[in-house]
């Protein structure tokens, strides 16, 4: 059985997050699981109506079931995976701090290694991904997993750098894009794709890059900068543009497109990963130190749309159910 937290999740600091219906959902947020060690990268997967999500330090991927409220062990070991995302043809794209790699899960089931290497010096440890709609894979590669063992295996940086990368779709090619990062984090495109949006957990900004048609990125913008006492982990947009923002000790932000901060949900962890889901996609599922929550609001995440014949992946057989 789920619990509701007690308080009141809602914490308006501007007219519009009221006028926007942004606080006009749940009352209470809904505690879905609370058994990790630091939850982080929930994914929603809409044919199986499930949430894959990881528990870096206990080396595991779990999955919450939509229909029946059971969690169980997608993965294990995972590669101390982080951040999750689906590609244009349904399949999961995980980031692995711990293997340094970025990977695909194939509709069998078997693991596909997208990149490990950066001219030919092993990556950091990848922490998030996103797929645009022409099918390349940008993800960003901070220190986070080799600084110690405890979200992965302590170890030197070969690159020497904290940037973020895109893979391209035809040739696999990996190619530096931005760089000037302390630690690059979550990452997600504007709605429209003409900008990347990249929060950086060390200098507490995230900055916005114009996308150009060749695939490399103009010079990036301060969208927004942390609150004392709070540290921006990864982003999602909603349909009406607002971005959404994991704020880890402050809570979930929520950010006019012009860059003003309009509200906030509070919640009782610190905060890792934020992601839109269920069958309208308006359920913000949010990973917070220990525990997987849910949300259901009247505002509606920004509509992933598959190419035709696009399908999610059928997760395993549940082995056992996490106790």
């Amino acid at each position: 059985m789920s619990k509701i937290v007690d308080s009141g999740p809602y914490e308006i600091l501007d007219r519009r997050f009221a006028t926007g219906r942004c606080a006009n959902g749940d009352s209470r947020l809904e505690r879905l699981f609370g058994d990790c060690r630091w939850a982080e990268g929930p994914l929603y997967l809409p044919a199986w109506r499930q949430v894959v999500f990881s528990d870096i330090p206990n080396d595991r991927m779990l999955r919450w079931d939509e229909e029946t409220g059971a969690v169980g062990l997608f993965r294990a070991p995972a590669g101390h995976s982080n951040g999750n995302t689906l590609d244009r043809e349904g399949r999961l794209i995980t980031c692995e701090q711990g293997n340094r790699r970025v990977t695909r899960t194939e509709h069998d089931g078997s693991t596909t290694v997208i990149a490990d290497r950066y001219e030919s010096r092993r990556f950091n440890s990848p922490n998030d991904a996103v797929v645009r709609s022409d099918g390349s894979i940008w993800f960003s590669d901070p220190t986070f997993g080799i600084t110690s063992d405890y979200e992965g295996h302590r170890a030197r940086s070969e690159i020497g750098a904290a940037n973020v990368y895109r893979v391209d779709p035809g040739t696999g090619g990996v190619r530096m894009v931005a760089d000037g990062f302390g630690g690059p984090n979550g990452l997600v495109f504007s709605p429209d794709e003409r900008e990347l949006y990249v929060s950086d957990t060390v200098s507490g900004r995230i900055r916005a890059f114009e996308v150009r048609d060749d695939g490399t990125l103009a010079d990036g913008r301060v969208f927004a900068e942390a609150p004392e006492g709070a540290a921006f982990d990864n982003i999602r947009f909603d349909d009406g543009g607002r971005l959404w923002v994991a704020a880890m000790a402050d809570g979930v932000h929520c950010y006019d497109p012009d860059g003003t901060l309009i509200g906030r949900l509070r919640v009782p962890e610190p905060v890792s990963n934020i992601a839109f889901g269920g069958p309208k996609n308006n359920r913000l599922f949010i990973t917070a130190t220990t525990s997987l929550y849910s949300l259901v609001m009247a505002v509606t995440g920004v509509p992933r749309v598959l190419p035709p014949g696009g399908v999610a992946p059928h997760p395993s057989e549940v082995s056992a159910p996490v106790r």
